[in-house]
């Protein structure tokens, strides 16, 4: 009988916790219903530069790593394999549509440490910066809305990171910029 009163608390606070968890994940799916996971078309019919598999960990609003965007594919992390074409970047995550980003909508790569629920040694993730698409239907952006998002990704091969880094900065030099040099190598 001494227990069932301390029981009964800790299950009535979970329960609570739940709903609140589950109650923000969907104002989170509201908010962000409006947002696609890529852009239509793909890259399969372009050559293939660069090929992997990834964790995909998230993907977050520009410049916000603890935000998760809750856009329908990219919303949870999964395994992943990441496909680097002339035409952009092919995202296929288990159990999800292939997502397609285009060259011209990368704006950056560069290494990053933390995201959301994952932190990792120092430059563990690859970050790839890049501009989502608005659907037509879509209502227009707010002003200041960023429509700029973050999506971050661990390579567990330390080659394979080096070829798929390589071969985005080759699609997308303007924006993501030389690769860093090696003192070294000089």
């Amino acid at each position: 009988m001494d227990r069932v009163a301390p029981t009964v608390v800790v299950v009535v606070v979970l329960l609570g916790i739940v709903a609140l968890m589950w109650r923000s994940w969907r104002a989170r799916t509201r908010r962000d219903a409006g947002l696609a996971a890529g852009h239509p078309g793909t890259g399969a019919d372009a050559p293939v530069i660069a090929s992997a598999p990834v964790l995909y960990v998230a993907t977050t609003p520009r410049a916000r790593p603890l935000e998760r965007l809750a856009i329908r594919g990219l919303g949870f992390r999964a395994r992943a394999r990441l496909t680097v074409t002339a035409a952009g970047v092919d995202l296929s995550l288990a159990g999800e549509e292939p997502v397609f980003i285009p060259a011209a909508a990368i704006e950056l790569l560069t290494p990053a440490t933390m995201t959301i629920d994952r932190v990792v040694e120092t430059d563990g993730l690859l970050l790839l910066g890049w501009r989502l698409h608005r659907p037509e239907n879509a209502p227009a952006p707010k002003p200041g809305e960023d429509i700029s998002v973050d999506s971050y990704f661990r390579i567990p091969d330390p080659i394979d990171r080096d070829r798929i880094t390589d071969a985005i900065r080759s699609i997308a030099a303007d924006a993501t910029g030389p690769a860093a040099r090696d003192e070294s190598e000089a």
